[in-house]
């Protein structure tokens, strides 16, 4: 049998194709965000459609927070890295997020929600990514898989390399408690330490795309800086080394689509006649 290290020096390393920086925006109720994934420079990467991260120690710019908006057609996923975000919903759900807890919500058919900060003041920080489903999903029974960080393993690797798994299975054969049948999505929180090296195989055909929070690195010999994006091409594996001061990211993996998408606000479907629809659902209380 091939040990990992084996079977990785056989892989052909995933190349940069785009490396971009995230745009300062807002939304919800004037949280200050930064957008990685769904700007101009970068609109989506089928089967992922935005990705916000979101930092701040202080509170006027988090404590508006996302009062009651709906969504349809995709799922959200929310991964808090301090602080506590409460989460509520038209059909009686609620809960907290916690730091170190992960929130994936299917909207499916159609939901309601809110999500406000738990705290007054003190670092609220996090992601929230929008991952599209495919077209016998959309209208599905809308479901929530929320876990606490002590219910997230974390592989440990040579080197002091972790990974934090929340969904998909390592190459190691960490399993993350995450179940992302529709797209086989792999979300790793990967923490380097200086000039540590990290390789990850990975399916092929797999859209993978590297997102650094912390520190730099660099990616198939392209230098991809803190709150920046690195679009990896086709091959076997992913890899990365840290910088002097090393590095976090995370490492979003998912099986593509392929299907038309119809992008309409908070919804996302494969139509503009269904983005039409929802709209129409949502404004006569069918959610």
């Amino acid at each position: 049998m091939s040990t990992p290290s084996a079977l990785q020096a056989s892989l052909q390393t995933r190349p940069v194709l785009a490396a971009a920086a995230g745009m300062e925006t807002s939304d919800g109720a004037g949280v200050s965000l930064t957008r990685l994934l769904g700007t101009p420079r970068l609109r989506m990467l089928d089967p992922f459609l935005m990705l916000d991260f979101f930092g701040s120690d202080r509170p006027q710019e988090y404590l508006a927070g996302f009062p009651e908006h709906p969504h349809r057609g995709f799922e959200t996923v929310t991964y808090m890295l301090a602080g506590r975000m409460r989460h509520a919903d038209n059909h009686g759900h609620e809960g907290v997020i916690e730091t170190g807890g992960i929130q994936w919500m299917t909207a499916g058919r159609g939901i309601l929600h809110s999500e406000m900060p738990e705290q007054q003041d003190g670092l609220l920080k996090g992601f929230q990514l929008w991952i599209n489903l495919p077209a016998h999903l959309k209208m599905t029974e809308p479901r929530y898989q929320e876990v606490p960080a002590a219910g997230i393993p974390v592989e440990a690797r040579e080197d002091g390399v972790t990974v934090k798994v929340i969904a998909g299975t390592t190459s190691r054969g960490t399993t993350g408690p995450v179940r992302a049948e529709a797209t086989e999505a792999r979300y790793f929180d990967v923490t380097l330490p200086p000039g540590a090296s990290f390789a990850e195989a990975l399916p092929e055909d797999y859209t993978a795309a590297l997102v650094v929070f912390e520190g730099a690195l660099t990616a198939a010999g392209t230098p991809v800086e803190p709150l920046g994006i690195a679009v990896l091409g086709e091959g076997g594996q992913a890899v990365a080394t840290a910088g002097p001061q090393g590095a976090r990211f995370l490492l979003l993996a998912g099986r593509p689509l392929q299907e038309p998408v119809a992008w309409g606000g908070p919804f996302v479907m494969n139509t503009r006649e269904e983005v039409m629809q929802a709209f129409r659902d949502f404004e006569e209380g069918r959610f």
